[in-house]
């Protein structure tokens, strides 16, 4: 390990409070050649600090980087997905080789070479030097694209998602594809796009790969497709970036009106337990815990108060005093919480304690002002 990488040049970090991005030149091993990495850290990134984030591995980095860093660092920023590490690999010097392989499909020499590069040197760098997840994740782009489908296919626990940008797809690739991906035994999303107007034989081989893999029968999959109108090989990536980010990380976005009317509202057990369990999948899914957020605090309280699930209400309440004892969302939700049970002196307590505390995005102290005033106005009367 100590001999993967020889750092030779390092680094430009953003001001803190932005993305992080630091240019590596490396030595490898594996390669007998010096690659030049990208590597983007989430904003105020702390080293010391227990969490961790998924990271994304970009075949291509010279022009792929930074279309995937800016959106993963544009739809972190609105919390629609996780904060992520980002790294590219520039291959613009020796991509022909890197992607190199026989009539079959099999690697070439130089193909397993930085198969292995990748697999054995590079993630596990980045895994023993930044504060990288379980869940990984990698792009690639035309034969970078199909180039992907090797790390599926020699090792399928190497990634947890796959996205494949108009793959220039290789002779009984697709075959092996499918029987792999019916053989997955943990999650495991895999992404597949193309445009109307990409080149008519790449087009048509991902046309067919789609039918192969929608035929796939594995509950551990989740595998979508896109065929973006009016895109062509170049253009659908600005498309198919963003939507297989959203699609991976589903799971993670805040909860919307369409989550709360048919998921929320139709759950079995209390809105409360769907919020345990919403939070729970996340950390299994992507190997890290997210912290409560205010958007789905007030989901699930809006689904308490109109199931008239009282519990459910109490229990959110004592989960927010937990997560934010020093936010007015504390004593804004027990004096939620305490007013509808009709314990109104304590409900009053609760918001007026709520003046010394910091303000949230959406409580303030002009909002603890008017329940107090409402409150004692129902007390007088």
């Amino acid at each position: 390990m100590k001999t993967f990488f020889t750092t030779i040049l390092m680094f430009c970090l953003a001001v803190s409070g932005y993305a992080q991005t630091i240019h590596k030149t490396v030595k490898s091993d594996k390669l007998n050649s010096p690659r030049e990495l990208k590597i983007q850290l989430p904003r105020n990134y702390d080293a010391k600090a227990e969490r961790v984030y998924p990271l994304v591995i970009v075949l291509d980095g010279d022009y792929l980087f930074e279309p995937v860093a800016g959106n993963v660092d544009y739809q972190a920023y609105w919390e629609d997905i996780p904060e992520c590490i980002v790294v590219g690999v520039n291959q613009e010097i020796y991509r022909k080789t890197d992607f190199e392989h026989d009539e079959e499909g099999i690697l070439s020499e130089n193909g397993e070479s930085f198969y292995a590069f990748v697999h054995d040197e590079l993630m596990p760098f980045i895994e023993s030097n930044y504060k990288v997840s379980e869940f990984k994740v990698v792009v690639g782009h035309d034969e970078g694209a199909n180039f992907i489908n090797y790390f599926l296919l020699k090792d399928k626990n190497s990634f947890r998602a796959y996205i494949s940008l108009s793959p220039d797809l290789e002779t009984n690739i697709v075959d092996k594809i499918q029987s792999q991906l019916a053989a997955l035994d943990r999650e495991t999303f895999y992404y597949l796009a193309t445009g109307s107007e990409d080149f008519k034989s790449i087009k048509a081989e991902v046309i067919e790969c789609d039918a192969k893999l929608k035929t796939v029968e594995n509950e551990k999959l989740k595998y979508t497709f896109h065929n973006f109108d009016d895109a062509n090989h170049y253009s659908l990536v600005g498309m198919g970036i963003p939507k297989a980010l959203n699609d991976i990380f589903t799971l993670y976005k805040p909860i919307d009106g369409k989550e709360y009317r048919e998921k929320i509202l139709t759950y079995d057990g209390s809105p409360y337990d769907y919020l345990i369990s919403k939070y729970d999948n996340i950390k299994y899914f992507y190997g890290f815990e997210k912290r409560l957020v205010e958007n789905d605090i007030r989901a699930i309280a809006a689904a308490s108060k109109k199931k008239d699930d009282l519990v459910s209400l109490e229990n959110l309440a004592l989960l927010v005093k937990k997560e934010y004892p020093r936010s007015m969302l504390s004593s804004y939700y027990m004096g939620m919480y305490y007013e509808i049970e009709g314990s109104l002196r304590k409900a009053l307590l609760q918001y007026k304690s709520g003046l010394m505390l910091e303000p949230s995005q959406y409580i303030d102290k002009e909002l603890m002002l008017d329940k107090m005033y409402q409150i004692q106005d129902e007390l007088k009367n």
